[in-house]
């Protein structure tokens, strides 16, 4: 590539207007940045007259311009959090103010922190902005382009001119003799710099490592690009390059931070039979992506669910990692099936193990859709809204407790009734206390909104689970995302006395026929004669096995859903595993029937034994 301009030495300073002159206003100003009166510049002069002084030369206009347009272009530039911000800030601070056109140019993939880059070294256009002239506007009349100005990939050569001018790191003019061999290699074959530009090359370098490139150009009827340039050009790609590092850091944080929150919660609500869940999750801000806050929906045995929001004091990744081992805890409670009440307290045990100062509340219940009751156990957290079906909104009368971690509290459990079609609402205090609310304020504008929700469909209607959230989150104002928030809803299907069968089965010989007769009965009343010869078979292997070591009388319950599910409990505490079962055995098959017969099998561990269930498909 050749440019068409003088060597930069011994070059005289251009009379010409400089590109920091375009919005320099003509008037004087005083230290305030008022006008200087006429009066007051003719008795300086008259003054500096008198006494034959000649007055203290000002420094060069020029210099005063340039570096205010470096303070002011490098601020812009340090407002920027994101890669693209802090990019977009460089090009706008120097267009058209510094030069007509910019390339910026960025290794791919940027390192990350100490990190080692990969090979091979190549960088990618990240952004090109440039002037456009009037007469450029009109395709017919533009007499020369810069579009396209560059290729999108650059791959650097080990030792060639390219490499060195990075590694050299200090802008150069692109009528120098390293420039010429270096630009041809950065903007591609196809894509030479128009003839009579002006340029400068500017290699971004980050704390450790050249990072990119900036190309400044100007057109050939403006000023030259002059010594001093390379000095402001030195400081853009200075500032531009350590944003870009801090900017790569801050998104790595924020991956993780992203990463951290998403692992710690559900990625998705169980579906358990007689109850519809719907979720939501919101951080208190951007910049404060993880938090304590967490829900969570267990299935139990007995076609129960346990229904859980808790939330961890403070914001930051101490609070998220022990908000997910107080969540770790909690599930496996649940999976003892151990009182909501009790599973509190040992969750206050975990949290005293983890620290003196570990705080969090908690409210843990477990909806029996079976019963249509709902048991409640509460630790410091705000009670629960239940939502009926004709409309109205009750804030539940739940003990309050104390936080999880005070230690040395006892924890109180209520069981209250929870009507088919009303929807609780569990919550953290984000979502009802703010700076410029209450909690308990808060709590009644939620009961008035779930009300005033409830409206819109009819007394017969529940609103829907995941409109209802959203709805309930368009409450909150622009003063009222201090805390982050987890929102939990569910809604009472139940299930009918007509879907469910009970029986207790002594533990002797006989339970294995008795329980076979039973479920044929049942599914005959249920019009479901073709799934007998299935129930019956799992159904005896099962109870076969329970009686086996059974001391206590045996539990066989059928339930029909969208399944059809059978639930067999004793007092054994050992839960059965499936083994391959040898020709000389006599036993040892009766799970390998209910894997291959069944459409979902499974055994839960109780505290007074275990339940083995499994379901068939309807239909």
């Amino acid at each position: 590539m050749t440019e068409h301009s003088t060597s930069h030495e011994g070059r005289q300073p251009s009379t010409a207007a400089r590109p920091f002159e375009r919005t320099r206003p003509r008037q004087e100003t005083d230290e305030s940045g008022a006008a200087v009166s006429a009066k007051a510049a003719k008795d300086v002069a008259a003054a500096t007259a008198a006494a034959a002084i000649p007055a203290p030369a000002a420094p060069a206009r020029p210099e005063g311009d340039r570096l205010r347009f470096v303070g002011a272009a490098t601020r812009r530039i340090a407002r920027g959090i994101d890669l693209d911000e802090i990019v977009l800030g460089l090009c706008r601070a120097t267009v058209p103010t510094f030069s007509d056109a910019i390339l910026v140019f960025l290794r791919d993939p940027l390192p990350v922190g100490d990190e080692r880059p990969v090979t091979p070294f190549v960088l990618r256009l990240r952004r090109t902005d440039r002037l456009r002239l009037p007469e450029e506007r009109d395709p017919d009349e533009a007499a020369e382009t810069l579009e396209p100005l560059a290729a999108e990939l650059c791959e650097v050569r080990s030792g060639g001119a390219l490499a060195e001018v990075l590694r050299g790191v200090r802008p150069v003019f692109g009528d120098s003799a390293a420039a010429r061999a270096a630009l041809p290699e950065l903007l591609g074959g196809g894509h030479p710099v128009p003839t009579g530009h002006r340029t400068i090359l500017a290699p971004l370098r980050g704390r450790r490592r050249v990072i990119g490139a900036a190309v400044f150009i100007r057109r050939p009827e403006g000023p030259a690009f002059e010594p001093n340039d390379l000095l402001v050009a030195a400081q853009l790609a200075t500032h531009t390059a350590l944003g870009i590092d801090k900017a790569v850091l801050y998104g790595r944080e924020a991956y993780i931070a992203d990463e951290l929150q998403r692992t710690m919660l559900p990625d998705s609500l169980p579906q358990p039979t007689g109850v519809k869940l719907a979720s939501r999750y919101l951080p208190a801000a951007e910049t404060a992506r993880v938090g304590g806050d967490w829900y969570d929906a267990i299935p139990l045995p007995g076609s129960r669910v346990a229904l859980v929001v808790g939330d961890v004091m403070g914001h930051s990744m101490t609070s998220a990692a022990i908000m997910g081992q107080l969540r770790t805890t909690a599930q496996t409670l649940a999976q003892l099936d151990l009182p909501p009440a009790e599973v509190l307290h040992h969750l206050d045990e975990q949290a005293q193990r983890l620290g003196s100062d570990r705080m969090a509340t908690c409210l843990y219940a477990v909806y029996d859709p079976v019963a249509h009751r709902i048991t409640i156990a509460n630790a410091g957290h705000p009670p629960p809204v239940l939502l009926h079906l004709g409309g109205r909104a009750e804030v539940l009368r739940v003990p309050p407790g104390a936080p999880i971690g005070v230690g040395g509290v006892d924890f109180e459990a209520v069981e209250l009734d929870a009507p088919a079609g009303a929807t609780l609402l569990l919550y953290t205090d984000g979502l009802v206390e703010s700076r410029l609310r209450d909690v308990w304020t808060g709590i009644e504008q939620l009961r008035e909104r779930l009300a005033a929700t409830a409206q819109l469909t009819g007394p017969d209607h529940p609103p829907p689970l995941e409109a209802l959230c959203d709805d309930v989150l368009d409450m909150l104002g622009p003063g009222d995302r201090d805390d982050d928030i987890a929102l939990l809803a569910a809604r009472f299907d139940g299930i009918a006395p007509s879907d469910v069968a009970y029986w207790y089965l002594d533990p002797e010989e006989q339970a294995p026929g008795r329980a076979r007769r039973l479920a044929r009965k049942a599914l005959q009343r249920w019009g479901l004669e073709e799934l007998s010869d299935s129930m019956e078979l799992l159904v005896s292997e099962v109870v076969t096995n329970a009686v086996r070591y059974a001391e206590r009388p045996v539990t066989l319950r059928l339930l029909r859903t969208d399944v059809l599910r059978c639930e067999v409990g004793d007092d054994a505490p050992q839960l059965p595993r499936q083994r391959r079962a040898r020709e000389t055995d006599e036993g040892g098959r009766g799970l390998f029937l209910v894997n291959r017969l069944a459409k979902r099998w499974g055994a839960t561990r109780l505290s007074t034994g275990k339940v083995v269930w499994f379901e068939l498909p309807l239909g």
